[in-house]
């Protein structure tokens, strides 16, 4: 099931805030907060499902945009962006030590918004290990860097989607595009097959062919060549063969 973007925005210009409100819906996603300081995003942030923030640095209150960066960073998995009015040294200096993941100086067209979220979006990586993890560890588990809490962002014309792992029944190659198909969609990403495993949760999803990954929950049927799924016959290697007929009888 596929799902718009859902952003919380925090900034304390009420006529400014309601401005990107209205640009941001217009475009497709779905605020899911207006406000103006940064016990009120702390909070939204506690009690609701966010992909996104936009954070004014200069708020009203005594905490600051910085601060709430740095929260996020420290407690959530999801990408922010700066929107303000000051691009000195200073500010840009001081902002960059929480890593924002995109900023936005004011005043803006509703394109340059759209593009710093779609980018933010993009480049964000989902799951990544928290300052203090041991590099013994990291050296164990060297995909879950790439690897997303339950889900996947998918571009669908202007827009990305959160695609739940669990919707995902397999993805084929097709020249330079790979077909994401999903329980009732399909998407089509630019990405080699090779770097799209390593996005996904590597207990479900595997390499059955050279040109297909499939996730093995949605396996209806096997035979010597072939694994169904959803009515589709999907051709399969030697190895993944061996290897489910395995796992099966194990």
């Amino acid at each position: 099931m596929e799902q718009p973007i859902r952003i919380l925005i925090v900034e304390d210009n009420v006529i400014i805030a309601d401005d990107m409100q209205s640009m941001l819906e217009e475009i497709g996603y779905e605020i899911v907060d207006n406000v103006i300081v940064y016990e009120q995003a702390e909070e939204v942030l506690k009690t609701k499902q966010v992909d996104l923030v936009l954070i004014d640095i200069i708020l009203a209150s005594d905490k600051t945009g910085i601060d709430l960066g740095k929260h996020i960073r420290e407690n959530y998995d999801i990408p922010f962006i700066f929107v303000t009015s000051n691009s000195d040294r200073a500010t840009v200096e001081n902002a960059k030590t929480v890593k924002p993941n995109g900023y936005l100086v004011k005043p803006f067209e509703q394109q340059d918004l759209y593009t710093s979220i779609e980018i933010a979006l993009s480049n964000f990586t989902y799951g990544v290990e928290k300052p203090g993890s041991g590099r013994e560890e990291e050296e164990e588990a060297p995909m879950s860097s790439s690897i997303l809490k339950d889900s996947i962002f998918v571009k669908k014309q202007h827009l990305y989607y959160r695609i739940q792992f669990g919707d995902i029944q397999f993805i084929k190659a097709d020249n330079v595009y790979l077909e994401v198909n999903t329980v009732d969609k399909k998407f089509l990403v630019r990405s080699p097959l090779k770097n799209y495993l390593e996005k996904l949760p590597k207990n479900k999803f595997y390499r059955a062919h050279k040109s297909y990954i499939v996730n093995v929950d949605h396996i209806d049927a096997i035979n010597s060549k072939d694994i169904m799924i959803n009515n589709t016959l999907i051709p399969i290697s030697k190895d993944f063969k061996e290897f489910i007929i395995s796992s099966m009888n194990s």
